[in-house]
């Protein structure tokens, strides 16, 4: 309960500038076809004038409860995979007002690009070219809103493949990662044999036998969480994640082709985009506030670190002859951070420093003392440290052979998280000793992606592949796992405001927003 309490301080208001006594509050009833009490649909209100989105589940008695909500108009939609139901539009709100709309579900049918990725392979019949989507086609996103939420003939899924290669080309054209233009035949092959207009796919996933025993089931507990979303400006935006300031709004990179970092008020939905100059795909992995109100930035697709000046409200790059991945920036020095190559990059002398030792590298957080911790996300891949004064260079391996270490964070008593990919596990180092604790999570391929240490010490997680998000407790091992209002949630990062609200940002849906748990 003391977590529940701590994660919600500023839930008062879903918005920081709104007073609660001013929020209005839409419960009901959501009922099945059959006229019971549903239990876990997700009710959504979307303000039509922010197009900011609130989503909560319904209870063991299918009671739903939307509060906080600014003054205006809404449409009120719901999500239960296997079910549809007709949104109620026109829905108008006054400050303070209760208003009590109950909402009933009809059968309908689970689609292919409602099933997670874990789903999808799976129950997606194998055929030529299954192996090479999954092994190169899914690092940015997963195969459900792009591919089987659409129809195209083969020249058409050809036309995609052939915009991946020329967009990621930087990415999934080199020789380390092995595509090549048989695989990309093959991957159209795939493509067009499943989501073609002569599919060879049943109507349904859950036509198959086996899929019942793939639906992950969800916990009375995980029926609290609640999500907070906002739209981008456009299509294909991908956002990587969302960076509170100190003022309390959000930084937001673009990956892939869109070549823009975005500052959103939380207040209004707004967003505004800023270009970078570079041509050809920035890839922008990671932004990053800086203590001196500018924004630091990292181009994968380039090997660029960028700065947004404040002044000017321009990006002025700085070319890196290593890999730019993540970007963390050391309060106390200014000193910018990225991975890729590992780097620390001098603001005022303009210059990098590489750390041999540390040629590949993805996830990075900074202790109090400003030293860099690290992960590979290699095979065999090493946690390690970086000492911020000497440069020096320790590394710890893990327990487990092949874990594949991705995002790290370091807790306000130094103790080190990161989250192991390939083993579905959560590691504890302790800096003092070295010792390493593992924790396993829960599912079949739990896939630990976005990273995130609440005020309790509860560690939060998100699964690539079972696109859900989960609360792991150091104190007991228990692991709650939430599920998501949208297939291919793709969350990258974690970020914790100052209310203590969890950031993220999910670009196969061109959303950020935040989660928390609601009140008992």
């Amino acid at each position: 309960m003391r977590a529940t309490t701590r994660l919600m301080l500023g839930v008062g208001s879903i918005i920081a500038a709104m007073s609660a006594a001013d929020a209005a509050t839409i419960t009901g009833t959501v009922t099945g076809p059959d006229g019971k009490p549903f239990r876990g649909a997700f009710v959504q209100a979307r303000n039509l004038r922010t197009k900011i989105t609130v989503s909560v589940l319904s209870d063991s008695a299918g009671k739903y409860r939307v509060e906080n909500l600014p003054a205006g108009e809404y449409r009120l939609q719901m999500r239960a995979i296997g079910f549809k139901a007709d949104p109620k539009s026109g829905i108008t709100l006054t400050a303070d007002q209760n208003l009590t709309q109950d909402l009933a579900l009809q059968q309908g049918m689970v689609r292919w690009s409602d099933i997670s990725m874990y789903q999808g392979k799976k129950l997606l019949p194998e055929a030529r070219g299954k192996e090479e989507l999954f092994a190169h086609c899914m690092a940015c996103h997963g195969f459900e809103s792009r591919m089987a939420a659409v129809v195209r003939d083969e020249d058409g899924w050809r036309d995609r493949v052939n915009y991946m290669k020329d967009a990621m080309g930087y990415f999934i054209m080199r020789p380390a990662f092995g595509f090549n233009e048989q695989k990309a035949e093959n991957v159209v092959s795939y493509l067009n044999t499943m989501f073609g207009e002569n599919s060879k796919l049943p109507n349904s996933p859950a036509d198959l036998p086996q899929y019942r025993s793939e639906v992950r089931p969800i916990s009375d507990e995980a029926l609290k969480i609640v999500y907070v979303e906002y739209d981008t400006p456009g299509p294909n935006r991908m956002p990587w994640s969302a960076h509170p300031d100190k003022d309390g709004t959000l930084w937001v990179p673009y990956y892939g082709d869109a070549n823009k970092i975005a500052h959103l008020n939380p207040v209004t939905g707004d967003m505004t985009e800023y270009p970078v100059p570079n041509v050809g795909t920035a890839a922008i992995h990671s932004a990053v506030p800086h203590p001196d109100g500018s924004v630091w930035l990292t181009e994968q697709g380039s090997n660029k670190l960028g700065r947004w000046d404040p002044q000017t409200k321009q990006i002025t790059e700085y070319q890196d002859t290593v890999g730019k991945h993540t970007v963390r920036i050391d309060p106390k020095t200014g000193m910018v951070w990225s991975t890729g190559a590992l780097s620390v990059f001098d603001p005022k002398t303009e210059k990098f420093t590489h750390i041999p030792e540390v040629p590949t590298c993805y996830g990075i957080a900074l202790d109090q003392d400003g030293n860099a911790w690290f992960t590979e996300l290699t095979p065999n891949g090493k946690v390690g440290k970086v000492d911020a004064k000497t440069l020096a260079v320790t590394k710890y391996t893990l327990p487990t052979v092949n874990g594949r270490p991705r995002r790290i964070q370091v807790d306000d008593k130094g103790i080190v998280w990161f989250g192991e990919f390939d083993a579905g596990r959560i590691g504890r180092l302790d800096p003092k000793t070295g010792a390493i604790t593992e924790f396993q999570l829960p599912g079949p391929q739990p896939t630990p992606y976005a990273l995130g240490i609440d005020r309790d010490g509860m560690v939060w997680y998100s699964s690539e592949y079972m696109d859900l998000i989960g609360r792991l407790d150091p104190n007991t091992g228990k692991v709650v796992e939430y599920p998501y209002p949208r297939a291919e949630n793709s969350m990258r990062d974690f970020f914790m405001d100052d209310q203590g609200r969890m950031w993220f940002g999910s670009p196969a849906n061109d959303k950020v927003g935040y989660f928390y748990l609601a009140k008992e």
